[in-house]
């Protein structure tokens, strides 16, 4: 007889440009031969970059629920929530897995309401400062609260965001929560990067003796852009080197740092550019070859979950510099990787910032070791290792 496989309803927010993305998409491709897994995903804002070509490639054919939007609205996130009800019924599934807010809001409750014998959510990142109002956040962390109960797992993706979760928020008891770290196919990043770094570097004219840094992710304003660009200045005063930054991505907040750097003095372009302070690429997709052309990573948010950025950024061989936030410093494993900030001020980032560009020279990487450690400790295999040992036991209990 053969035997039943276990039916996996993934649920993501939207396939957007970004690390739960492709942790989505990896979870569905490759989590194990006892599992059969649809994934679902809301639609991505017009100022995100799309990521369903990272779905297309693996050969998976993501169900779009377009009224699954970022933002909130009663009349379409209701529309949401009868559609992923309709899907429940259909696929009847054995576990619902939701991944971040959105989904996790409407996918958990319409999965209470079906009966499912298992109901599972990842905290990819979390909305509890930095990103609403004081009412708006201790409404969410009601919502969260009451979904913590109907939940029978919860997943964070770091130590520091478990305690987060559990002690500081209490979303949930941590006996509730499961660690499992993000992971991704980080081989890209260890291949043919002598020549990349060339072509990125000729296709965006860096000169052999200009450090590149790279801000790499949405140009929102919880990623605080802002406090990069102050801090970039106070530097430029004590930086012995020619530098240049780009930022990698786009967003809402594009037209409003434009605006700051100009008023800041600093000089901008759209495109190529030799003598500009600061490159807006847009999105860049093949993101190992932006990384190998570059000296430096440097991300400011106001809050994180387990940035792939730095992740990628370390397997690249490029050292970051970052805001104390989220799980960042999980990612550090060795003193080479870079610099994490203690009080988060401009002061702070202005002194690192300086330090790390006049002790670097373009070209200079990270240890081969090392890199090697954060591809192992953040390699896609180990998460579906780990998420499937989480299933078989919430399962068995």
């Amino acid at each position: 007889m053969t035997k039943q496989k276990i039916r996996v309803l993934r649920i993501a927010n939207r396939l957007n440009i970004g690390g739960p993305t492709y942790n989505v998409c990896y979870l569905t491709k490759f989590l194990g031969v006892d599992f059969e897994t649809l994934l679902i995903a809301g639609q991505e804002d017009t100022s995100e970059g799309s990521s369903l070509y990272v779905a297309q490639e693996m050969g998976l054919e993501p169900k779009i629920i377009p009224s699954m939007k970022r933002s909130i609205h009663p009349i379409r996130d209701r529309r949401a929530y009868k559609e992923v009800r309709k899907v429940i019924r259909d696929f009847k599934p054995h576990i619902v897995h939701t991944h971040a807010a959105k989904a996790g809001a409407i996918g958990r409750y319409a999965a209470y309401k079906e009966g499912v014998p298992l109901i599972i959510h990842t905290y990819h990142g979390h909305v509890f400062h930095s990103y609403f109002s004081s009412l708006k956040t201790k409404v969410f962390l009601a919502i969260e609260r009451y979904l913590g109960k109907k939940s029978h797992g919860l997943i964070a993706i770091s130590p520091l965001q478990k305690k987060e979760l559990s002690k500081t928020f209490k979303v949930a008891p941590a006996s509730k929560f499961e660690i499992v770290s993000l992971g991704f196919n980080l081989d890209r990043f260890f291949i043919n990067m002598d020549v990349k770094r060339a072509a990125f570097r000729n296709e965006w004219l860096i000169r052999d003796e200009t450090l590149a840094i790279g801000v790499v992710g949405r140009l929102v304003p919880i990623k605080n852009h802002e406090l990069f660009l102050h801090g970039f200045v106070r530097a430029k005063k004590n930086i012995t080197k020619n530098v240049q930054v780009y930022f990698i991505g786009d967003g809402e907040a594009k037209q409003s740092l434009m605006g700051l750097c100009a008023k800041l003095g600093l000089t901008f372009s759209l495109g190529p550019c030799l003598h500009s302070d600061i490159i807006f690429t847009s999105w860049i997709a093949d993101v190992d070859r932006a990384l190998a052309g570059l000296d430096l990573v440097c991300l400011t948010s106001k809050n994180e979950g387990t940035p792939v950025s730095l992740i990628e950024a370390s397997c690249a061989g490029k050292p970051f510099i970052s805001t104390n936030v989220g799980g960042i410093r999980d990612i550090v494993s060795d003193p080479s990787q870079g610099h994490v900030l203690e009080d988060n001020s401009i002061g702070s980032f202005e002194k690192a910032l300086a330090k790390a560009v006049n002790h670097s020279n373009p070209g200079e990487t990270v240890p081969m070791d090392v890199r090697k450690n954060v591809a192992e400790r953040f390699g896609y295999k180990q998460l579906c290792s780990s998420m499937s040992e989480v299933y078989y036991r919430l399962l068995s209990t």
